[in-house]
């Protein structure tokens, strides 16, 4: 069951798309709203500033997370995770590359996270592959019905595609080994001939021992 984390969820490693609960635990959390304005949101060249607001993220407990609000909500002015406008930029540019594993599991789990462009097809992909139907594709990333049923035929291309260049992988199946007694001679193979040993010669009972004289 897909769910929200609201402020009342337990504080997890991955923040959800509804999840405030990491606000009360910044460390500038009770700030008076004009000091902060000031310290967060510095001109360029307000070095002072800058400098003290890297102070206090670099201590904060929610540091990351507050990074990670600021890159998936396109908050380019401030400091957020302790980094600057100008720090972030590189980061936001390149977030839809961002493939987090965590994510794409937290996903299936249920969990309302928040997904980049390739955490997202990942996520499509494994969909196919565990036999998702569309309704419950398009209720988990909440699109439309024929939008999921279109991602999930591209999914099935892309891995027909896949097999048809590479082939399918062949499961190795382990033989079974069978054990021989001891002493038990080989089958012999159709058509051939086994031979058999010369009987040993039986010495009669009447025979003399030793030379004769």
């Amino acid at each position: 069951m897909r769910h929200i984390t609201t402020h009342d969820a337990p504080a997890t490693g991955l923040r959800g798309i509804g999840d405030t609960s990491w606000h009360v635990r910044g460390a500038c959390h009770g700030m008076d709203v004009e000091d902060a304005d000031a310290v967060f949101f510095p001109g360029p060249r307000d070095h002072e500033e800058i400098a003290e607001a890297k102070e206090l993220c670099g201590w904060c407990p929610v540091r990351r997370v507050c990074l990670d609000f600021a890159l998936e909500n396109v908050l380019k002015e401030g400091v957020w995770g302790g980094l600057t406008e100008a720090e972030r930029r590189p980061l936001h540019d390149n977030l839809h590359r961002r493939l987090d594993y965590r994510r794409v599991t937290a996903f299936f789990q249920g969990r309302d996270v928040h997904l980049t462009e390739a955490e997202r097809q990942v996520a499509i992909d494994h969909a196919y592959v565990r036999g998702w139907q569309p309704d419950r594709l398009a209720a988990a990333l909440q699109i439309s019905h024929k939008h999921a049923r279109d991602l999930l035929r591209q999914a099935a291309n892309k891995v027909f595609d896949r097999d048809r260049n590479y082939g399918v992988p062949r499961s190795k199946k382990k033989r079974k080994k069978t054990s021989k007694a001891k002493g038990t001679p080989a089958p012999a193979a159709p058509g051939t001939q086994q031979p058999t040993g010369r009987p040993a010669a039986s010495t009669p009972a009447h025979a003399p021992l030793g030379k004769a004289a």
